[in-house]
């Protein structure tokens, strides 16, 4: 292998190792996320359930003035019903009175739904509020614990970065253009190995890919100091040393 393909698997391996310490801040970062999406879920559940028991209380409430307005009418009918002239008028009253007494009872037990629903939304409140604490808790030690970890990636990644940088100025312009390019669409990995099938042939394939090689492109690269791409997946091919 001559120095230019010495030099791209030289920089393949500093690539990998800089994007290994990229994937590890992603990681960390992405962790928090996901975390502090959790905790948005939550708060977000609490809040639709504070705007449930706001709406049962409202409906409540219409209810009670509504039983209130009932309860009057209703004694209006018993004084009513004291002051009737005859047997027929009495029963009309007393009917209208009987019907007005199980309206009533109707609305009590609406009343009394809503209560144990809003009574039970609380319950439910109060159990999101626990869990939005403990989850508060858990993203606040997770971010601190991510933010130092990254700030240790960083520094080593400067490091590799200055590495990647010296490998990268011994490599000709426009085959560094092109390792930049093959790099970027296969998440870093630019180098494919041409290895041999079978030992027992000249059958060689793509190490990336596994595309059959010709016997040929394995004699350049054997002979040569060129940069050969693989036909298919387009990464650069070196020989398995």
């Amino acid at each position: 292998m001559g120095p230019l393909l010495d030099g791209l698997v030289k920089l393949q391996s500093v690539e990998n190792r800089l994007r290994a310490f990229k994937s590890k801040v992603t990681r960390c970062r992405r962790g928090v996320i996901f975390q502090e999406n959790l905790l948005r879920q939550l708060q977000s559940g609490i809040v639709a359930k504070q705007e449930e028991i706001k709406l049962v209380r409202i409906q409540s409430d219409r209810l009670e003035v509504e039983l209130k307005s009932r309860d009057e009418y209703i004694a209006k009918m018993r004084a009513a019903l004291n002051l009737a002239k005859s047997n027929k008028e009495y029963a009309a009253i007393l009917t209208e009175l009987n019907t007005s007494k199980a309206d009533n009872t109707k609305l009590e037990t609406q009343i009394l739904e809503l209560m144990k629903s809003s009574d039970a939304d609380k319950a439910e409140c109060d159990e999101i509020q626990a869990q939005i604490d403990e989850q508060t808790q858990k993203v606040d030690s997770l971010r601190k614990d991510a933010d130092e970890k990254v700030v240790e990636f960083e520094k080593e990644m400067v490091s590799v970065q200055r590495e990647w940088d010296q490998a990268a100025s011994e490599i000709p312009a426009d085959v560094l253009v092109t390792f930049k390019r093959v790099a970027d669409t296969y998440d870093g990995e630019a180098i494919a190995i041409v290895g041999q099938q079978d030992e027992r042939s000249d059958s060689y394939s793509c190490g990336g890919c596994f595309m059959r090689q010709p016997a040929e492109v394995a004699n350049r690269l054997m002979t040569n100091d060129e940069i050969i791409r693989c036909t298919n997946c387009t990464r650069i091919l070196v020989m398995d040393q």
